[in-house]
């Protein structure tokens, strides 16, 4: 069996160590492929490949008809999107994701970046305190549950939204369910996006939505940032001079949020929410045992497609 591993963003060289040795204890073949530089390089390098694994790789139906003896592909990570899972299903290949491993990495970085910007960046001035202030997790899967954990920490409110997830679990960790995200929206200051990019979701974070977000609003995202729709946030963001947009994925019109709300926006360089050296070797492991056990067991349990 020979496993692709397709990273344009590597894996730390500690995870591809453990993937190795984990790839040579089962008797499969490792091919590495890291920091190609163009699409075809992976389509290129697919050809004869049993197993493929990526991270936010492009898996597109070229690739996949390239792919002849592709039997699975599994993304480190928890999102999916970038993987054509329809191209997938009729390749009958199977797609699975690893979802959790990379949930607290995220869930630090959410925290980590409300205090920067609730410090004013660490620029000499006063600001405010988390404690005591309202959160709403939009979607409360692993993600969510850590955000849950770690802003506990901090005496935050916590609330939550997620129709997927029965309010006796939500409530079940102390945390008041609202069944319709606009009541959360109204409720919480504070907003943490955890949503996937689905026809559902895409733009459906929008105008009427955050509008009726209380004073001194903040909405967070790690998640995608097709999720937001950017001229309904930037019209809000005209009326609303008491709103601040922070994300981990800098949007479509980063340009124009920056030279607008300069003082009111805050976007990493790059995805960083997993850009841990736990979550990294977490993810690649992961990737690679689900590999390992479907060839010998059939096991399909991450399953998405």
């Amino acid at each position: 069996m020979k496993i692709l591993v397709a990273t344009q963003k590597p894996f730390a060289p500690a995870a591809v160590k453990q993937m190795k040795e984990l790839i040579k204890q089962a008797g499969y073949e490792l091919i590495l492929l890291e920091k190609y530089e163009n699409q075809q390089d992976l389509t290129d390098a697919v050809i004869d490949v049993d197993a493929l694994i990526v991270r936010s790789d492009k898996v597109t139906p070229e690739v996949l008809q390239k792919a002849q003896n592709l039997k699975v592909v599994v993304r480190a990570g928890a999102g999916y999107d970038n993987i054509d899972l329809d191209a997938a299903s009729q390749k009958n290949v199977v797609v699975m994701n690893t979802p959790g491993q990379n949930s607290n990495a995220v869930a630090e970085l959410v925290l980590g970046m409300l205090v920067y910007m609730a410090r004013n960046r660490f620029n000499g001035t006063a600001g405010t305190e988390l404690k005591g202030k309202i959160l709403g997790i939009h979607a409360y899967g692993n993600v969510g549950k850590n955000v849950a954990r770690i802003a506990k920490g901090f005496d935050m409110q916590v609330v939550a939204h997620d129709p997927y997830v029965s309010s006796e679990i939500v409530e079940r960790d102390g945390i008041k369910d609202f069944e319709q995200a606009e009541d959360m929206y109204k409720y919480a200051q504070y907003i943490s996006l955890h949503i996937p990019a689905t026809k559902q979701t895409i733009k459906s974070i929008n105008y009427d939505l955050l509008k009726n977000m209380p004073p001194n609003a903040v909405l967070i995202n790690t998640a995608r940032k097709e999720v937001i729709d950017e001229d309904g946030l930037l019209k809000l963001m005209s009326e609303r001079p008491d709103f601040t947009y922070i994300s981990d994925i800098a949007p479509d019109k980063k340009d124009e949020f920056e030279t607008r709300y300069a003082n009111r926006v805050f976007f990493t360089p790059k995805k960083m929410g997993a850009q841990t050296a736990e979550a990294n070797i977490n993810a690649g492991v992961a990737a690679v045992n689900q590999i390992v056990n479907f060839f010998k067991t059939g096991d399909i349990r991450f399953k998405v497609n």
